[in-house]
């Protein structure tokens, strides 16, 4: 067994528990203060934004699937490494996954790890991936990356947990909608 993120440090009032969808957290998470911020990076980066507004947590915990072809389907990866894997403005000469004139190289790096388990560079994208054939990230998926970046900005420490529900292949609609709803149990067992 994996060792647990001690979730202990935090009283219940200081987490923010971040899903994109509301199937993710499925109902082991109600007890929580918990975000939900529909899909993609826009609507992530907003919710989290106006939520920031009026609340200040200790720590912010995104939860979601995710696709990858080099994890197994229902292995749970801790991704601090993220990459917006459809920026890309190489023809006016900045690098790939670069947003232009940041200040933020193309690989964010922000979050905590949990010792035990596998590690992931997260690449978020408003695609859904059903053709995975890029090396440079190895977890798919369409909203950690804003996380990431707004509890940078922020200066809040970020937890990235991601559920692997599909392969990012052909399959990965169908594998989908049968894992994600594992997803939120196998959160807590990590997580408490």
């Amino acid at each position: 067994m994996t060792n647990k993120f001690p979730l202990h440090n935090f009283s219940a009032d200081e987490v923010l528990f971040v899903f994109a969808l509301k199937s993710e957290a499925a109902d082991e998470f109600e007890k929580y203060n918990c975000l939900i911020t529909g899909i993609g990076k826009v609507s992530a980066a907003y919710k989290l934004t106006k939520y920031l507004q009026h609340a200040n947590p200790s720590l912010i915990v995104n939860l979601g699937s995710a696709g990858s072809s080099q994890f197994k389907k229902g292995e749970m990866i801790c991704c601090s490494k993220f990459v917006q894997r459809d920026m890309d403005v190489r023809g006016m000469g900045f690098r790939q996954y670069e947003t232009p004139l940041s200040n933020i190289p193309p690989v964010l790096e922000y979050g905590i790890t949990i010792p035990g388990l596998p590690q992931g560079i997260c690449g978020t994208g408003d695609t859904f991936e059903m053709n995975h054939f890029c090396n440079d990230y190895n977890v798919i998926e369409m909203e950690a990356y804003a996380l990431a970046l707004v509890a940078m900005k922020e200066a809040i420490p970020f937890l990235c947990l991601k559920y692997i529900s599909d392969g990012a292949d052909g399959l990965a609609a169908d594998d989908w909608n049968v894992h994600v709803h594992k997803a939120a149990k196998a959160f807590k067992e990590v997580l408490f």
